[in-house]
């Protein structure tokens, strides 16, 4: 096991060591990193998964993360208008409220 930090260390290393540790070297170290599908495709499958599932406390992380993994932000717009019809509305307006959370203060402070 590796002890360098990590985002899944430094977040909640402290309380559940096994679990970050799994996060790094399962998911983050294995998952993301298998050649089948691009970083791109897993975060619109991953942020999919979150509006449907109505997670917006786990979209902090995966929403800018997809657009670094070359995810648009217009194509996640897309998204949540295309889920909110298959995953259900509620879904789609609290990903649209965390979406505002993340990318319009940024937007707003980067116009100053």
């Amino acid at each position: 096991m590796s002890t360098k930090p990590t985002a899944a260390r430094d977040s909640f290393g402290a309380v559940a060591p096994k679990l970050a540790e799994l996060s790094d070297e399962v998911l983050f170290g294995d998952v993301w990193e298998r050649p089948q599908l691009s970083k791109r495709d897993r975060s619109l499958v991953t942020c999919a998964a979150l509006i449907a599932l109505g997670k917006p406390e786990q979209m902090n992380f995966h929403f800018p993360r997809a657009v670094e993994n070359g995810v648009t932000r217009e194509e996640l717009i897309e998204l949540v208008t295309h889920l909110a019809f298959y995953a259900g509305w509620p879904n789609a307006m609290s990903a649209v409220t965390k979406f505002k959370e993340l990318f319009l203060a940024e937007s707003e402070s980067e116009s100053e």
